[in-house]
């Protein structure tokens, strides 16, 4: 199995929130104010864009699945701007106007891609205005095959334990991006996706990894939650379920721009993903690429199906297939986490010939990744004496590399693969000659954590040494 996109346009979600208009203002600020010691900033551009809830539908929309978005919004012109915006999206609006209150909108200013200031319009909505949503649900739940409640702490929901209720009772998966100190509304939903400081909030600090996974389970089983997300900024993600092992998930960003929207990228990816039925682990590794992708850009920004397969291809594959230790543990966190089984052989691979490629396909097709490790010069010297290798490392390993079968090549420079295996515990240890099971190097320690181990044929009469002295013997 490997990290691939599901076909969006197969899901349906419904996003119920805090509907928000993301408004920019930008211009130059070449001097500092007469009145106050604050810029003047000459406005040249502006851009009005969906934010919060409306945000979370957009991104969802961009991926090519089918959106329905429910919110409050007030009787004005924000208003109106904003559904034009979603409509123009594809994005189905069930967006019940409040008398008497402003779409909620944040206008930033900004000069040369710097945010400058912000202004808030909002007033919360209370629960009498959050009743029309309960009533439209029986006709915004048809079709639907995942439920976004979107929380801003803006008053758009109330009554949490009737909408989980509701989508429950129809089988449909609950996900909240939640607010606040207080997540016992939120009992009974399928996932949670805090982040770090939202988290810590609630249950107090995580000085190490094992605290924040126990007191993060602790949290799933009070609430009666299966699953829980962490965005834990540049150390990733970590996903808890019940009954299963913690995931984590590295960052996947170069580059940290903004982080504005990045939440509602995550839910958005994976409730899109979850959607067209992927498993959850996957679903979560394709939103945290997507947070790579989105916290390099400037402000709110909806990914596409087509970006987000760009920026999948690097997770899947490291280029070019030759990596250090360090990055081959990266990749294989990533792989593993997609549930793939890693495939493992080592050997010198001096000479590549016929023998070598038939062997390493049969490698390959025992799981989803096949690791090469190559001894280094100075090792095969020792073991296969003066004159040898014949092709220096970084060569030999670019061979590899172009193979179809072979994943990654990585270098190692003792006499075995042992420190190795012990360091990246491969699912399977792949052998090929006459060896028995038992006389495989490093077998023992596979076995001790409960890999396996195999021996393959080899194709006969071929092999390096007979060719090197095949080309030495006088003709």
């Amino acid at each position: 199995m490997k990290l691939s996109l599901p076909d969006f346009s197969r899901g349906r979600v419904l996003v119920l929130g805090d509907v928000m208009l993301d408004r920019y203002w930008s211009g130059s600020a070449g001097r500092i104010s007469p009145e106050a010691p604050v810029p003047v900033v000459k406005i040249e551009g502006f851009e009005d864009r969906p934010g919060g809830a409306a945000n979370v539908a957009l991104n969802i929309a961009s991926l090519g699945a089918a959106v329905t978005l429910g919110g409050l919004v007030g009787d004005d012109d924000n208003a109106h701007i904003l559904t034009q915006v979603l409509r123009a999206a594809g994005i189905q609006c069930q967006l019940q106007a409040v008398q008497g209150k402003p779409t909620i909108t944040k206008l930033r200013v900004l000069s040369r891609h710097q945010q400058l200031l912000r202004l808030d319009f909002e007033q919360a909505f209370d629960a009498a205005d959050a009743s029309s949503l309960l009533g439209a649900l029986p006709q915004l739940f048809e079709g639907v095959a995942v439920l976004v409640l979107s929380d801003y702490a803006k008053g758009s929901l109330q009554d949490y334990p009737a909408l989980i209720a509701a989508a429950r009772s129809r089988g449909i998966p609950v996900l909240i991006d939640p607010k606040g100190r207080d997540f016992s509304p939120y009992r009974g939903a399928t996932m949670l996706t805090p982040n770090l400081s939202e988290f810590e909030a609630v249950v107090g600090h995580c000085p190490d990894e094992a605290s924040l996974v126990a007191k993060g389970h602790a949290l799933m089983q009070s609430l009666d939650m299966p699953a829980l997300l962490i965005t834990r900024s540049e150390q990733g993600m970590t996903l808890l379920r019940q009954g299963e092992e913690s995931l984590h998930l590295p960052t996947h960003a170069r580059e940290v721009y903004d982080v504005t929207g990045a939440g509602d990228t995550v839910i958005s990816v994976l409730a899109a993903a979850l959607a067209c039925a992927q498993d959850m682990a996957s679903a979560v590794a394709l939103a945290n690429v997507a947070a790579g992708v989105v916290v390099g850009k400037l402000g709110t920004y909806a990914i596409s199906a087509e970006e987000l397969a760009v920026a999948i291809e690097p997770v899947d594959r490291a280029e070019d297939g030759v990596v250090n230790v360090e990055q081959l543990q990266s990749a294989l966190r990533a792989a593993r986490l997609r549930g793939e089984r890693i495939v493992m052989t080592n050997g010198c691979f001096d000479i590549l010939h016929a023998g070598h490629v038939s062997y390493l396909q049969q490698a390959r097709e025992q799981g989803d990744r096949l690791i090469v490790a190559v001894n280094d010069d100075a090792s095969i010297t020792r073991l296969k004496g003066e004159g040898r290798p014949i092709n220096h490392l970084a060569r030999r390993m670019a061979v590899l590399a172009g193979l179809k079968s072979v994943d990654w090549v990585v270098p190692f420079s003792a006499d075995t693969p042992e420190s190795l295996l012990r360091l990246l515990q491969p699912d399977i240890l792949v052998k090929g000659g006459d060896y028995s099971v038992d006389g495989v190097v490093g077998a023992d320690i596979v076995r001790s954590y409960g890999g396996e181990v195999k021996v393959l044929g080899l194709v006969p009469q071929l092999s390096t040494t007979a060719i090197v002295d095949k080309i030495r013997r006088p003709q």
